[in-house]
């Protein structure tokens, strides 16, 4: 069970208000409607990742079911998923990975989430191992989503490429680098007011940090490919519906 997708690359603009509000509002909307219905206000479903991890590619695979050629996404996607096994349908939000941008759509959403899925691009995973910790990092400290303790699914995707990293190797690669992360990051705390948003302690102290090791998080690691063998394929993402039905 493998998912993937190969997106272009877009200059990103410098100016942002009248691109994104329209859709920002929307996607918020989205989530205040579900706010306002029986149960918990926490409904939706995040896809998260840096740039060109395939985040676009698997929103269109799960709400339209297709294939559709992606650019390096500058504004939130939004949608609705339906999950036949519990006749119910969630919502889902493709947050924009680009570093200027993440910050803020993810502030926007972390208190609404039921579930976050975070992209990897598994042929690429290496030489951005330290950019994609840092944003896994952010999320996995962050006091709201912390507090609110969303399951995480780390998606290994692109894994029709050839030289792809299994979701083995992805999960080791992580665990170093988010060791070294938790490492800098809580020596720069020590000098602060701890004001900082992001100020939760990964782990346990005094051990190499393992995601083992996490009390507030259950974070599971699968293959996929949300591009699958050709563009005329389906894709293979059915790890990725089988674990929103599952926190659904």
């Amino acid at each position: 069970m493998f998912c993937s997708e190969h997106e272009a690359h877009e200059t990103v603009p410098s100016i942002y208000d009248d691109v994104d509000i329209r859709v920002r509002y929307s996607a918020r909307l989205l989530f205040l409607t579900i706010r306002g219905q029986k149960g918990s206000k926490r409904q939706g479903i995040l896809l998260t990742g840096i740039c060109d991890s395939g985040k676009t590619l698997l929103f269109s695979r799960l709400v339209y079911k297709s294939f559709k050629t992606t650019f390096t996404s500058i504004k939130v996607n939004s949608g609705t998923l339906k999950i036949p096994e519990k006749n119910k349908s969630i919502p889902v939000v493709d947050l924009p990975g680009h570093e200027r941008l993440r910050s803020q759509n993810l502030d926007e959403h972390k208190g609404l989430a039921r579930g976050i899925i975070f992209m990897v691009d598994s042929g690429a995973v290496q030489k951005d191992i330290k950019e994609v910790a840092e944003y896994l990092y952010t999320i996995l400290t962050d006091n709201v989503i912390s507090k609110n303790s969303p399951p995480v699914l780390v998606a290994c995707n692109k894994q029709d490429l050839t030289l792809c990293k299994g979701a083995t190797v992805i999960k080791s690669l992580l665990e170093k680098e988010l060791n070294t992360l938790r490492m800098t990051r809580g020596a720069a705390l020590q000098g602060t007011d701890n004001s900082a948003n992001n100020n939760v302690y990964l782990g346990r102290h005094n051990k190499d940090f393992e995601f083992a090791d996490l009390k507030s998080f259950q974070v599971e690691f699968v293959e996929c490919s949300a591009r699958g063998k050709s563009e005329e394929s389906n894709g293979d993402t059915e790890c990725v519906l089988e674990w929103i039905a599952r926190v659904a």
